[in-house]
């Protein structure tokens, strides 16, 4: 019997990078799992990757209609939840903030805050006592980083919604937390900048965490299940998976 037998598990943006780890690492240990994302090729590769006990559901973390969806099927495929992972968001404009558009900044603040905020609300009534909430945040959420100001304030609402929320859902005993990772060889980098710009990235990171390497999704996943399962005399928190980039 796996670690994780008969445990339900939602984790949205679960069709690749550190989501879909998670998704892999909670399936291999006997949970059943219901993964989000955008892009139907994305979500088939993951399921077929995952097998018979992953559902894979294309949903926008944007749209509240999507997420009111996203909540009819998750009662329908599970009943009752025992682990929300709230690992949908991206970068989704950068650059100088004098070159920002309305658009770029709106697109950001409604994946990495908006969204996160109304999944849980919807999802929230579905879960059982005593479950959890893990929340992907970033170390762009206390560090001042040029070029990514609205993916920071994004995170950063995240990060204050973890505390909020943690206080508001404790009659429930849902612990709510956020795992906040630092820099992580998951494919995020080639996704949000240009071919030209990735290896001057990825080396500009490696020389600023002190321990010269980029992390891997399996070490974030690893404090994701932690959070989720194992800290049961822990809510409102943040645990930083960095290298030590913001303690050293």
């Amino acid at each position: 019997m796996g670690r994780y037998e008969s445990k339900k598990v939602v984790i949205t943006g679960g069709s690749s990078g550190i989501g879909l780890a998670a998704a892999q690492s909670l399936v291999d240990e006997g949970a059943r799992v219901l993964i989000t994302g955008r892009t139907k090729e994305t979500l088939d590769a993951a399921a077929e990757q995952l097998g018979e006990n992953a559902v894979a559901v294309r949903s926008d973390a944007t749209s509240l209609s999507d997420i009111e969806a996203l909540a009819d099927r998750v009662k329908t495929e599970f009943g009752t939840v025992d682990v929300l992972i709230g690992n949908a968001g991206g970068n989704n404009g950068y650059g100088p903030f004098e070159t920002i558009t309305e658009e770029m900044y709106d697109q950001n603040l409604m994946v990495n805050a908006k969204g996160p905020y109304f999944t849980i609300q919807k999802l929230a009534p579905l879960m059982a006592d005593g479950s959890g909430i893990v929340l992907t945040t970033t170390i762009a959420n206390s560090l001042g980083l040029p070029m990514f100001s609205t993916y920071a304030a994004g995170k950063a609402a995240l990060r204050s919604m973890t505390r909020s929320l943690a206080r508001e859902l404790l009659p429930r005993k849902i612990r709510v937390n956020a795992v906040s990772p630092g820099a992580i060889d998951s494919g995020a980098l080639e996704r949000a900048l240009p071919p030209e710009m990735v290896d001057q990235a990825v080396a500009q990171f490696i020389a600023t965490t002190p321990m010269q390497r980029l992390g891997t999704p399996a070490e974030v996943v690893k404090a994701m299940l932690f959070l989720a399962f194992d800290a049961t005399y822990t809510t409102g928190a943040e645990l930083v998976v960095d290298g030590g980039t913001t303690q050293l």
